[in-house]
C-alpha cells in the first residue's frame, strides 16, 4: 500500500483556488455534517476551540470519506504536538503567530523526519495505515502542508523570508490579529488592514508562493480569490449555525406579525 498524494498541496503548487470552511464545533457528528458540502478544504482548529487530539481524530475520521481535505491548526508552534498530530494522519498544520525566521525554520523542522527535522519515528500509526504504508517515510514530507500564519505588523515585514524557508507549503494572512495589532480590534475586514496585508501577498504571488486566509464577507473572499490568493476559508460552522438560526426565529417571528 502506497501514501495517498495530498490533493490541497498539489492544489496548491498548481495555482489552483480552494475554497475553505473553518470547522470548530470539535465534533465528528459536526464535521460530518459539513463535510459532504464540497468544500476544498476545512480548517479544524485548536488554537480557538477545545478541541483535544481525540476530537481532532474524529473529525478527520469524518472527512476521511469525502474530498474535502482537513487541515488541522496547532494550539502552538510546538513540536511534540505536530508529532502527535501527524502520526494522526493530519494532512496539513497551520502554524498560528509565526513571527521570524526562526520560528518558520522549527515549524518546518517539527514535521521533518531527521536529517532534515526533528520529527519522531513510529511505525503503527494511523497515518501509515498501522504499518501498511510503505512509502511513508519516503514521501510524507513532500505531501504534508505546512502553512505559517502571518498575524502581526512585523511579522508582515518579515513575510517574504519567513516564507523563504525551504518546505513552507503557503502563507496565511490572519487580519482578526493583525487589526488588532494595527488598533483596530474587531475590525478584520477594514480598507487599512487590508491595504498592509495586500502588497505583502501580492509580492509573496509574485514569487510563487500560495497565499491564503479567512474571512467571513463572501464577496471579499471571492475578490481576493479573483486577486490570486490561493486558499480562502469564507467562513465558519458556527458562523453559519448561529446566522441560520438567527435567520430562522427571524423568519417565524416577521410571518406572525403578517
Amino acid at each position: 500500500m502506497n501514501l495517498s498524494q495530498n490533493r490541497f498541496s498539489r492544489a496548491l503548487v498548481s495555482g489552483d483556488r480552494q475554497i475553505g470552511l473553518w470547522v470548530t464545533l470539535c465534533s465528528n457528528f459536526a464535521a460530518e455534517v459539513v463535510a459532504p458540502a464540497g468544500f476544498d478544504w476545512a480548517l479544524i482548529d485548536m488554537e480557538h476551540s477545545h478541541n483535544d487530539y481525540t476530537s481532532v481524530l474524529g473529525q478527520l475520521q469524518a472527512f476521511a470519506a469525502y474530498d474535502t481535505v482537513p487541515i488541522v491548526r496547532v494550539e502552538w508552534n510546538d513540536a511534540v504536538a505536530v508529532k502527535r498530530l501527524l502520526d494522526l494522519g493530519t494532512p496539513g498544520l497551520l502554524f498560528p503567530m509565526i513571527q521570524t525566521v526562526e520560528e518558520a525554520r522549527a515549524a518546518v523542522a517539527a514535521t521533518r523526519y531527521p536529517p532534515h527535522g526533528i520529527r519522531g519515528v513510529s511505525g503503527s500509526t494511523r497515518a501509515t495505515k498501522f504499518g501498511r504504508v510503505k512509502d511513508y517515510t519516503a514521501r510524507i514530507q513532500d505531501e504534508t502542508a505546512v502553512l505559517l500564519q502571518i498575524e502581526t505588523q512585523a511579522a508582515l515585514e518579515r513575510a517574504e523570508e519567513i516564507a523563504d524557508v525551504a518546505g513552507v507549503t503557503g502563507i496565511f494572512f490572519g487580519p482578526a490579529d493583525i487589526a488588532a495589532d494595527m488598533g483596530m480590534l474587531g475590525q478584520p475586514t477594514a480598507r487599512e488592514v487590508w491595504e498592509r496585508i495586500r502588497p505583502v501577498a501580492q509580492r509573496l504571488m509574485a514569487t510563487g508562493m500560495p497565499v491564503g486566509t479567512l474571512v467571513s464577507d463572501t464577496t471579499l473572499a471571492a475578490e481576493l480569490l479573483g486577486e490570486g490568493f490561493t486558499f480562502v476559508a469564507c467562513g465558519s460552522d458556527t458562523g453559519l449555525l448561529a446566522r441560520g438560526s438567527d435567520a430562522l426565529l427571524a423568519d417565524v417571528k416577521e410571518k406572525l406579525k403578517t
